[in-house]
């Protein structure tokens, strides 16, 4: 028959299995929001490289425009500077009536400053600051896109590892919790599962800070 100093013994087993119950029933949970939350920061990390790629594809398109463009006007400017050594008006101005609009607001500006008697003037309209072209400023603007949507690749990437990180932890709390009960010793009962507590609520306290990702 059980004595009176047996009872307190039993009613601390009771609620220390309970809470190890407890533990390993959150703790499962817990992996499994955990190991979701990680799948689905690697979709949106997945998605946002997609996008960075395609934003990459269109800053490189632009540029090789630009570069196209550079390259018409610095053809023509030289072919009207040959005719304009030469005497040559009439074809002269043929290519100038050829010049893209964007280089010809650069190329009035700079004949503006009399670059053949001004010593100051720039020797080629290329430098102006009027020399502006859209194509180049485009290519500019996405890679400024492209940069910012590879840092949220990064962050996704980084959030992905949390999630994973936090399943380790809740793996320790299972182990804490499993061993508690199956150790004789009630000291060392609590002893474990109060470890597993511990890090269950640093889990918890960890995760909290975390976004969650429900698209779907």
């Amino acid at each position: 028959m059980a004595t009176s100093s047996d009872r307190p013994d039993d009613g601390g087993r009771s609620w220390q299995e309970l809470l190890a119950t407890v533990l390993l029933v959150l703790a499962a949970l817990g992996t499994s929001w955990s190991s979701y939350q990680a799948t689905r920061w690697n979709g949106e990390q997945a998605a946002a490289a997609g996008r960075t790629n395609a934003i990459r594809i269109e800053a490189s398109r632009a540029q090789g425009l630009a570069e196209a463009q550079s390259q018409i006007d610095v053809a023509t400017f030289i072919a009207w500077a040959d005719a304009d050594q030469r005497g040559e008006s009439d074809l002269a101005q043929f290519y100038v009536d050829r010049f893209r609009d964007e280089f010809q607001t650069a190329f009035d500006a700079w004949l503006a400053t009399k670059p053949l008697t001004n010593v100051d003037a720039p020797p080629t309209p290329f430098p102006m600051k009027e020399y502006q072209l859209e194509s180049r400023d485009q290519a500019a603007k996405l890679d400024a896109e492209a940069e910012a949507s590879a840092a949220e690749v990064r962050t996704d990437i980084q959030r992905s590892s949390n999630y994973v990180l936090t399943v380790v932890l809740y793996a320790i709390v299972l182990f804490f919790a499993g061993m508690s009960t199956r150790v004789r010793s009630p000291r060392l009962k609590w002893v474990l599962t109060i470890a597993g507590g511990v890090v269950f609520a640093g889990a918890i306290a960890w995760i909290a800070t975390f976004p969650v990702s429900l698209a779907i």
